[in-house]
């Protein structure tokens, strides 16, 4: 009698308890009471993001739409929404305009830049493919698929438009016979933007860029600069087919005065396609190092933490070179070297928003191969690794932190 008379009370604690007020139907109500309530935004974020959009200004998008019909002339007089204009002028429809990213304003003149917290600066190179090429069209098909989405998240409850401002400067001139000069090119631009204050985002093109990147950065700045790094592959080969390929950027980024090989943090790591060449470099300097045993013992948040702990220790800034191939393959099937075994999409951008939320000095995305690409999966991956980033900071008030670490003025490489 004793056991029974306990499993009543837990049934009735635990599962469910009936009112004994009956309803004037006859009928018993029910509470689930080891559910939240999912109206209480003390207990489910659900609730608690929905209620938070309604203190999102709406200023620039009231600008926009009024600038769109004033540029754009009124819609016909069948249309009853007096918003819509005759020519798309804005972020609607989605699959209408001119693809920029985000359907942010192009800059034609680059020396204008500095009056953007944000410059997406696309760079169409693949000179440094060792396997299959097509990462030239890695930027237009980001920014293809970026028209898809719109600046407001709502897990996060921010809106980028109304909280920051963005630009794109269109694409790097790059050689694509020469690896040499077009790393030239790709540092001028990556200097250019850093030196006005605007945050560079890189959408690359092959990982060789990863090393004319931070270059740029690291030629406006007398700062110490660290890199977090997010591949299956270790690119830390000082050669491959005699060349600065996409598998060398970081043996000569940390070969930079100012880049420390201490400071550079590679997350993912491991295959069948991290050639040997590289690993006596990575020992020899000491990187750091994060495969998907470690992420999958440690978890996402401790090896972000340890992470930023390593590429921050004795620098002024963090930059965030991310290659799409870092990602589980069959979801990201458009890259040159596909890996199984890499992190699942929901993985990786647990990691970026927790990398991006201390602020970082710019970021690279790269290996978007769309020739390989199916339903633009790993360019939409790409996008929102970069929006995510942004949101991240804007979310902690770091979009903009970079800004006092370059110094040094512009000198075109």
């Amino acid at each position: 009698m004793m056991k029974r008379a306990i499993n009543d009370l837990s049934r009735k604690a635990v599962l469910v308890r009936y009112s004994a007020k009956a309803s004037a139907t006859g009928t018993m109500s029910q509470v689930r009471f080891h559910h939240p309530s999912p109206f209480d935004p003390q207990t489910t974020k659900g609730w608690a993001a929905a209620k938070k959009e309604a203190s999102l200004p709406s200023t620039r998008h009231d600008e926009e739409v009024k600038r769109g019909l004033e540029i754009g002339l009124p819609g016909a007089s069948s249309i009853q929404d007096r918003n819509i204009p005759t020519f798309s002028r804005g972020e609607l429809p989605h699959f209408a305009g001119i693809n920029t990213f985000m359907k942010a304003p192009f800059v034609e003149d680059v020396r204008d830049v500095g009056a953007y917290d944000a410059t997406v600066i696309g760079v169409p190179f693949d000179g440094g493919c060792t396997y299959r090429a097509g990462t030239r069209f890695g930027p237009q098909g980001i920014r293809r698929i970026s028209a898809l989405y719109t600046p407001y998240n709502y897990e996060m409850g921010i809106d980028l438009r109304e909280q920051m401002t963005l630009c794109d400067a269109g694409d790097v001139f790059t050689i694509p016979a020469n690896l040499e000069k077009s790393f030239d090119q790709i540092s001028n631009a990556v200097a250019h933007v850093a030196s006005t204050g605007s945050f560079p985002i890189i959408l690359g093109g092959d990982h060789s860029i990863g090393f004319p990147t931070v270059r740029g950065l690291a030629s406006v700045t007398s700062k110490r600069i660290g890199i977090i790094h997010v591949d299956r592959h270790a690119d830390i080969q000082e050669k491959d087919l005699d060349e600065r390929m996409h598998t060398t950027p970081y043996f000569h980024a940390t070969n930079l005065p100012n880049v420390r090989p201490e400071n550079l943090v590679q997350i993912g790591i491991g295959g069948w396609q991290v050639p040997r060449a590289a690993v006596g470099n990575m020992v020899d300097r000491r990187t750091n190092i994060f495969t998907m045993d470690d992420i999958e013992q440690l978890g996402i948040d401790k090896v972000a933490e340890m992470a930023l702990e390593r590429a921050w220790d004795g620098c002024d800034a963090v930059y965030m070179s991310y290659d799409i191939d870092s990602i589980e393959a069959a979801f990201v099937p458009g890259t040159g070297w596909p890996e199984p075994g890499g992190l699942l999409p929901r993985e990786a951008l647990k990691l970026v928003g927790l990398v991006a939320a201390e602020g970082l000095c710019g970021m690279e995305v790269v290996e978007v191969s769309p020739p390989y690409d199916h339903a633009d999966i790993t360019s939409l991956m790409a996008l929102r690794i970069v929006v995510d980033a942004l949101g991240s900071m804007v979310s902690h008030g770091t979009m903009g932190k970079h800004k006092d670490i370059f110094d040094k003025p512009f000198v075109p490489f």
